[in-house]
């Protein structure tokens, strides 16, 4: 019988948490596979097993399968594995009745055969197993035996009564289970980098709230709809997303009417950090997240971010603060938001655009410039104004 077996690595680090962190990995895979035909997921020891419903087409399944399994984060490895009972007493007779059928398929010139016991009460080591069953497959296929580079690796996992064999393992995403780090708000811009942070932190457990500030009518609504395309994509590895679409531009043009030009980016983006810092506060999100990136623009040279942070009450995260473009840009194509991200659109910065953006602004007149703002108006008109999309995966 073939099944999915899944291994976590970093979950098994967390102590008595532990089985409360599994279980919701286990739950993650049933929401990510709920639409294909998945009949169980189950918990072993250090392992999860995904069983299939009988008479299905494993071949079809599995090229669905392994795209899902590889979005939920928690899984370190994973692959295709056929299942057999053994005799507790340490009798390989049945693994290897099953395992014959299955290795004279597969076309190889050499192999080896790597065993790990997740329950030690198992009476025969790992060599002691290996060498048995490489021995069996060798006079079964007549293939010699390579330990360094072989044609075929056979992965066997022994429990107490049952075995599992692959011949391959994929890399999963790593990473914490989503959901056991809370929620946080991502504000979502449309461009490379912010897209990038969200995945980054759901791999940290992080549920993203995604908030889009536009200028619209001002401009077109083309940031709107690369916004709700990000989040559509997004929401694959978190199963269900909210996305606000904030209007900004009437906010804008209060901040152009009080603030000298160098200074307006600044003043937009606390702006865009006490409106998201409400919605957050809605949704019992814990922190904020941006996709900020050391010395990338002029709003973040350490002087702007440090101004920007001060109008924050939230902890405010920046998980791409130490890496380059190059960076960035590789992992927004490794998780496919990088085709969406470069359309071109007009986001709400480029609206009343300043000439040459202040470096090194002092808080202390940032708040004097501010103190011209009816701030708390301000705020609640945006978030007033926020129109909620939500979306759901699969």
């Amino acid at each position: 019988m073939w099944c999915a077996i899944a291994h976590y690595h970093e979950l098994a680090l967390k102590g008595r948490n532990r089985s409360i962190l599994v279980r919701q990995l286990v739950n993650n895979l049933r929401r990510a596979t709920s639409d294909l035909a998945v009949s169980s997921i189950d918990s072993l020891p250090g392992r999860i097993r995904l069983r299939f419903v009988d008479g299905t087409d494993i071949e079809q399944l599995w090229q669905i399968l392994q795209h899902r399994i590889s979005s939920v984060f928690g899984i370190a490895n994973y692959g295709l594995a056929l299942s057999s009972s053994i005799d507790p007493t340490g009798d390989l007779s049945r693994l290897k009745e099953a395992l014959g059928p299955a290795v004279q398929s597969q076309q190889f010139q050499s192999f080896r055969v790597t065993t790990k016991r997740g329950d030690k009460r198992f009476p025969k080591t790992s060599m002691d197993v290996s060498r048995e069953v490489g021995g069996y497959i060798q006079e079964l296929t007549g293939s010699r035996v390579d330990l360094t580079n072989p044609d075929l690796t056979i992965h066997l996992e022994l429990l107490f009564e049952s075995a599992f064999a692959s011949f391959a393992k994929m890399p999963g995403p790593g990473g914490l289970t989503l959901g056991m780090s809370g929620k946080t708000v991502c504000l979502l811009s449309g461009g490379i980098d912010s897209p990038v942070a969200a995945y980054r932190m759901m791999k940290r457990g992080c549920h993203q709230i995604f908030v889009h500030f536009h200028s619209h009518p001002f401009v077109s609504r083309a940031s709107q709809e690369k916004a709700e395309d990000l989040a559509t994509h997004l929401t694959q590895y978190q199963y269900h997303s909210v996305l606000y679409l904030v209007p900004f531009g009437d906010i804008q043009r209060q901040i152009v009417l009080s603030v000298p030009p160098p200074f307006r980016i600044v003043l937009y983006r606390r702006f865009m950090i006490r409106i998201a810092e409400q919605i957050a506060r809605r949704h019992r999100a814990w922190a904020l997240v941006t996709g900020d990136s050391l010395g990338q623009v002029a709003s973040q040279v350490p002087d702007n971010l440090t101004v920007i942070e001060d109008a924050a009450q939230l902890p405010l995260l920046r998980p791409l603060i130490a890496m380059d473009k190059i960076e960035i840009t590789a992992q927004a194509q490794s998780i496919g938001t990088y085709e969406t991200s470069i359309i071109p659109d007009q986001d709400c910065c480029t609206l009343f655009m300043p000439a040459h953006p202040a470096i090194h602004p002092k808080i202390e007149a940032i708040r004097k410039m501010e103190a011209t703002l009816d701030i708390e108006t301000l705020v609640q008109q945006g978030v007033e104004g926020a129109q909620k999309r939500e979306y759901s995966f699969p």
